[in-house]
């Protein structure tokens, strides 16, 4: 059983950055996809960085440029570095593993919370203006 385990998360103001981590155990081996997922109150849940097994990324528009995912295999643990952080980045930010270990078509389903079935417990990110 895949456990996931987010920290890093915490108060900063607009403009400032933040690190995130996700340590991962359990068959991790089996998802060809890891992500990062941000909740705020009120609205649905959107991906906001995935990555495969072999390094590629994909990004909404909205944190593009300014969020960096990325991952250390050897300790499985995945990273979201955030820069340039704006008070509507405020949410409840989640890491998530997909269950397979095949790739999805076309790319941006790998922002999609439906496709992942291994969830962590969440890091509260909140940005001040």
């Amino acid at each position: 059983q895949v456990q996931l385990v987010e920290s890093g998360g915490g108060s900063v103001q607009a403009g400032g950055s933040l690190k995130l981590s996700c340590t991962a155990s359990g068959y991790t081996y089996s998802s060809n996809y890891m992500g990062w997922f941000r909740q705020a109150p009120g609205k649905e849940r959107e991906g906001v960085a995935a990555i495969d097994r072999d390094g590629s990324t994909i990004y909404p528009d909205s944190v593009k440029g300014r969020f960096t995912i990325s991952q250390d295999n050897t300790k499985n643990i995945l990273y979201l570095q955030m820069s340039t952080l704006k008070p509507e980045d405020t949410a409840m930010y989640y890491c998530a593993a997909h269950p397979g270990t095949y790739r999805l078509f076309p790319p941006y389903r790998a922002l999609s919370y439906y496709e992942y079935d291994y969830w962590g417990q969440g890091t509260q990110v909140t940005v001040s203006s």
